[in-house]
């Protein structure tokens, strides 16, 4: 349990709170299909993540076509998103019981604020976050710690009432710099076996292990 009330709960999205990794993987497929008259692996895309979309892009278009080639990647990631992505199930419960009781929600995520906006509207999540954190609205992507501190420093929180939780090795590292502590979640990661293979403060399994830890710590603060 926290050492401490728990005031804030900095979730990452991608893998974490949706399960959008098809989609994301089958949208850049898309362009590169368009542009390269290619197929890659998810690993290969994968090598792309960092910046949001735009940069990634990029280095499939290069720069002087990104904005044509946005174009096509957001219609097909709304056109898609029903289809290949979903929220996990009991994760919008979650959510609701988390701010019920009192406790601040934040997305972090490295996605582009365009697709953020797209998932958060399909998939009914937006009234849940106080303030979400996109790769288009820092200098610094992950596994850079600053998305971490604007959020902190704009809900008025503390380092050690806040709790990171992502999939990946970039959550870590960003939690670790910014001087929180790092709930990891392994049920649709994947970068599972790098996961583990750093210093984490929690690792759950499951939504279902996540979701009694989060409640129960939830239910303390307003006790």
């Amino acid at each position: 349990m926290p050492r401490q009330s728990l005031e804030c709960v900095i979730f990452d999205m991608d893998g974490t709170i949706t399960r959008t990794n098809r989609l994301i993987f089958d949208a850049f497929n898309h362009i590169v299909e368009i542009y390269k008259g290619e197929r890659w692996t998810d690993a290969q895309i994968s090598a792309l993540f960092g910046p949001p979309e735009e940069g990634a892009l990029a280095t499939v278009v290069g720069q002087d076509r990104v904005d044509e080639a946005m174009r096509s990647y957001l219609a097909f990631y709304r056109e898609h998103h029903a289809e290949l992505a979903s929220v996990y199930k009991g994760m919008p419960e979650i959510l609701h019981e988390l701010k019920s009781s009192g406790v601040k929600l934040a997305l972090f995520t490295g996605k582009g604020r365009h697709t953020t906006a797209i998932t958060l509207e399909v998939c009914g999540l937006g009234k849940y976050f106080d303030k979400v954190v996109t790769g288009n609205d820092v200098m610094l992507h992950k596994p850079s710690g600053e998305g971490i501190r604007s959020i902190m420093h704009d809900l008025g929180v503390t380092q050690e009432g806040t709790f990171m939780v992502g999939d990946a090795v970039a959550d870590i590292l960003a939690a670790r710099e910014a001087g929180i502590r790092i709930a990891s979640v392994l049920w649709d990661s994947y970068g599972r076996e790098r996961v583990l293979r750093e210093q984490r403060d929690l690792t759950f399994e499951s939504v279902e292990e996540f979701g009694a830890w989060a409640i129960a710590a939830a239910r303390k603060k307003g006790s």
